[in-house]
């Protein structure tokens, strides 16, 4: 007998016991209150009944009494062999009536199987409400959603922008096409692989593209959802999990967000503590060394933080592979613009290589977006066609945050952050090395913003020189600068500014051996993020009193030096700031081209010019 045949008896019995009490309890008993046969005899006798219901074994019947709120009083004895009987309720005055009682199989029916039959019909329905594998009993059940080969819909030709990251996942599909290949020659199929990435890079879409690609079972399910309060939960699924697993195989079991299963056992905890996800982190452990690979189940899972996975999961034998899905680089961004743009109507302006262009640094989520919004801004302006204008627009809202034009500021403000835009874009365009600009505006965006600049990157830059550094920090302090020039005092508006040139300047010293001071030496310390893909962790630099004190004049001398040649360059051309500012503040916005035209470097910068 298995176990799901053993719990419907078992639950069979337990609402049939329950039924039975609550038929005595309720629907027998409730009513009528039990007396004793001679009491019985001394309600008649003082004239205190008013009706008698004589029935097979008992006495049922009425008191003329009622109770305090008026409510009748109903009463039943046991019958017995009472020859006065008769006598007694004709004396009494008592109107009084024999009953049938009905067969035995008529009192089952309303009195049991009715009842049960109710019953279980609203368990049926709620258990299908509930969905497959949600009932009582199912709560050691894993929650994956799974594929068949044909649901999937995902191929590699559906992901772009990681074609590395393809290229080693097309010999898992091999493995699960294939096994024989690699097992003849006494080769072990790889049990687990680890997509490692930025959020948004299409890690679940590669596993998916795998399991579409080898036209194999796709189990799906996140790291969180092994995890309950129940002891004991957590591992149960995980079992239950790789048993579907091996009857279904091949197939592929991937685990989303593997970080929330899978961290690092005894971190956070006090020693000896023991909770249940490092259970269930030992059933998934003990799971991946037990099952066959030659059934072909390949375990994938993803994470973007990777340095917190317990080291037992990234042995050999378990995640046996670890793949990079990275942020993809101009040539990948531009395949995944044409897959996602590909349902849209564009218009004739529309270019996709200066779409990615624009956009260094997203990820296949980002740019996803991007084509949605700007797809939506063209609908909102009712065009027929997407057009490039509504792409730049969908891009500002991305970078700087939706337009605040409710935000009320004094011509004082808006004169103020005319020349700090301005302050930045020019001495971007004038430095030489900066990212050319490709918008300037005054209209408040996002949480904070005033005005915004716009950098647009000719390429992508994996390497900074230092002459280039100190552009971009000449750059950040032009703002300040211009506020210095024009009304030789500086506001708050500089503040993020500051920020970002102090930690460039600082990152020039203690990391990039920049510094003229310390010259190639590294100061130590801790990594700057701990998580993959950026983050604001500060650096903690092993260093003396004596030589922070140092490294602190270093960094002054670097954004004094920056701060004084932003200033300089606008002193110069203090009449193209003067003309750009009033220009600014009746146009609200100055495009890249017009910017460059005004200030006679369009020629120079050959090859820059704004989309």
């Amino acid at each position: 007998m298995n176990k799901k045949t053993q719990f419907s008896i078992g639950y069979f019995l337990f609402i049939f016991i329950i039924m039975s009490l609550i038929h005595t309890l309720f629907f027998q008993g409730a009513r009528y209150q039990r007396i004793p046969y001679n009491e019985f005899r001394a309600m008649l006798k003082e004239g205190d009944v008013e009706r008698v219901d004589i029935r097979g074994d008992r006495l049922q019947g009425i008191l003329k009494r009622r109770d305090a709120d008026g409510a009748q009083r109903f009463f039943e004895t046991a019958k017995v062999a009472d020859p006065e009987l008769i006598k007694l309720l004709e004396g009494a005055g008592v109107t009084f009536q024999g009953q049938f009682e009905p067969p035995w199989l008529v009192q089952v029916f309303t009195s049991w199987v009715l009842p049960l039959g109710i019953l279980f019909a609203i368990y049926a329905f709620v258990l299908r409400r509930m969905g497959p594998g949600q009932g009582v009993m199912a709560f050691g059940k894993n929650k994956a959603k799974i594929f068949a080969e044909k649901e999937v819909g995902v191929r590699f030709e559906d992901v772009a922008g990681v074609d590395e990251a393809k290229a080693e996942l097309a010999e898992v599909v091999d493995y699960l096409k294939n096994p024989d290949r690699y097992l003849r020659l006494g080769g072990k199929i790889p049990r687990g692989v680890l997509l490692v990435g930025p959020p948004g890079c299409g890690k679940t879409l590669m596993a998916k593209a795998v399991a579409g690609e080898a036209g194999v079972f796709f189990f799906s399910i996140s790291g969180s959802e092994f995890v309950e309060m129940f002891v004991g939960l957590g591992a149960a699924r995980v079992r239950d999990l790789f048993e579907q697993a091996m009857e279904k195989a091949p197939c592929i079991v991937f685990v989303d967000e593997l970080d929330a299963l899978g961290k690092a056992r005894g971190v956070g905890n006090i020693a000896g503590g023991h909770d249940e996800r490092e259970q269930t982190l030992n059933q998934l452990l003990v799971e991946m060394d037990g099952f066959d690979t030659r059934k072909g189940v390949i375990i994938m899972a993803a994470t973007n933080r990777p340095e917190i996975l317990d080291p037992a999961l990234l042995r050999p034998g378990r995640f046996d592979r670890q793949v990079l899905v990275d942020k993809p680089d101009l040539s990948g961004r531009r395949h995944i613009l044409e897959v996602h743009t590909k349902v849209l109507v564009l218009g004739p302006d529309v270019n996709i290589e200066r779409l990615a262009e624009m956009t260094p640094g997203l990820s296949g989520a980002d740019l996803a977006n991007l084509a949605n919004e700007a797809a939506l801004l063209a609908a909102r302006h009712d065009r027929d066609a997407v057009m490039m204008a509504d792409f730049e627009e969908a891009f500002e809202r991305v970078a700087a945050g939706l337009e605040k034009r409710s935000r009320v500021m004094t011509n004082e403000e808006r004169r103020r952050v005319a020349y700090h835009e301005l302050g930045h874009a020019m001495v971007a365009e004038l430095v030489g090395t900066a990212d050319p600009v490709q918008k300037v505006s005054i209209i408040p965006r996002g949480l904070a913003a005033l005005g915004y600049t716009l950098q647009r990157p000719t390429e992508d830059r994996y390497l900074l020189s230092k002459k280039e550094l100190e552009d971009r920090i000449a750059v950040l302090l032009a703002g300040r600068a211009a506020e210095e020039v024009v009304f030789e005092e500086v506001s708050t508006g500089a503040q993020n500014d500051l920020q970002r040139a102090t930690d460039m300047a600082r990152s020039m010293v203690t990391e990039y051996g920049m510094s003229e001071r310390f010259g190639p030496h590294a100061m130590g310390g801790t990594p700057r993020s701990l998580f993959l893909g950026g983050g604001n962790g500060a650096s903690h630099l092993d260093i003396s009193e004596a030589t922070q004190r140092e490294v602190d004049e270093e960094v002054e001398k670097i954004l004094d030096g920056a701060s004084a040649r932003a200033t300089e360059i606008l002193r110069e051309r203090r009449d193209d700031l003067e003309a750009l500012t009033a220009r600014l503040l009746e146009q609200e916005t100055i495009g890249g081209d017009e910017l460059r035209t005004a200030l006679g470097v369009a020629e120079a910068r050959e090859g820059d010019s704004a989309l």
